[in-house]
């Protein structure tokens, strides 16, 4: 029987250590090479003919030799020729293959996020190989994007772009790009992202209970939102200025000792990049003794419910009660 070599074609991912193994057969002390790619000669017998640390003589019996290639890159690809020199030469190739996962994807955000436009944002998957699949996700559901491909050498860049109307209640909101490969064995790389939507400020005076007299203090709280949010909140009174010892601190207007100087309309203003808005409240100051008339807390239309109730009830009762007398006569 002659003498023959088989080789065995491998993959492994990148950074990872292949085993390129050749089998022989009746094997009788013949030269054995093995060459990579380029058709450079790694082994001879045995022995080592170039210089690449990376690759180890791990067997070499009559039946099997076997080399490991460690810290594997794209570039190691392709075939590995064993080659057995008797009085005809045998060879085989073993291909290597090299499967590289994708990393954790990046996002892209051309423009910033205005309430009442668009934003798009892409997600990028620099390089993987095969293709990574991207996919945008909000809420547990997918969102249809545009997906290109470009190759750079051996390796693929993906990319996947949506574009999303915004409004103020976005902001904040939470999406994901998922990625996912065969290398990661149904496990996936995952970049989260928060909506960040710029919209302008709304500002709101929270006004005290009940009334106020002379003597007695006051604090109106300014309360502000806005992305971003608005740093200078300014106090005023309308057609006059602020009482002499009306103390600002922070969004908050504290005045003591309340007299009817300090009587008029006081305003909040705020504003940002997106725009500006205000919230005012008109002060009034009572004498100590004032009779002042003051209103049912209950507002009228709820009183107007009860009454309904009543009289449906009242109505109710009635029939019952008249239908009960003619069925007794």
């Amino acid at each position: 029987r002659g003498q023959a070599v088989q080789a065995e074609n491998v993959t492994v991912l990148e950074g990872g250590t292949a085993q390129i193994s050749c089998r022989l057969q009746n094997y009788d002390g013949s030269i054995v090479v093995i060459q990579n790619p380029r058709r450079q000669t790694l082994f001879f017998n045995g022995t080592r003919a170039l210089k690449d640390e990376r690759f180890q003589m791990v067997l070499f019996t009559p039946r099997l030799v076997r080399i490991a290639l460690s810290n594997v890159s794209v570039s190691d690809e392709g075939g590995y020729f064993c080659q057995l020199y008797t009085d005809s030469t045998h060879h085989q190739v073993a291909t290597l293959s090299v499967v590289v996962p994708p990393e954790i994807p990046t996002v892209e955000v051309k423009s910033e996020a205005v309430e009442g436009g668009e934003v798009e944002l892409t997600c990028v998957s620099e390089r993987s190989k095969p293709p990574a699949t991207l996919r945008w996700v909000r809420d547990r559901r997918e969102i249809p994007g545009v997906v290109s491909q470009q190759e750079n050498g051996k390796t693929v860049s993906v990319s996947n772009t949506i574009r999303l109307p915004v409004e103020r209640k976005d902001n904040g909101a939470a999406l994901s790009c998922e990625a996912s490969h065969p290398a990661l064995v149904g496990q996936k790389r995952v970049r989260h992202y928060r909506l960040d939507v710029h919209f302008a400020p709304t500002v709101r005076i929270s006004p005290p209970q009940g009334i106020l007299r002379e003597g007695d203090s006051l604090s109106l709280t300014c309360t502000v939102t806005g992305n971003p949010l608005p740093r200078d909140i300014h106090w005023s009174r309308v057609n006059d200025t602020l009482p002499e010892r009306a103390e600002i601190a922070g969004t908050t207007l504290v005045m003591s000792r309340l007299s009817q100087t300090h009587n008029g309309t006081y305003l909040c203003q705020a504003h940002n990049n997106y725009g500006r808005a205000a919230d005012q409240y008109t002060l009034l100051v009572y004498d100590p003794g004032a009779v002042v008339e003051t209103h049912s807390a209950v507002p009228y239309p709820v009183i107007g419910g009860v009454l309904a109730v009543l009289v449906f009830t009242i109505i109710c009762v009635l029939i019952v009660t008249i239908w009960c007398s003619v069925r007794q006569k």
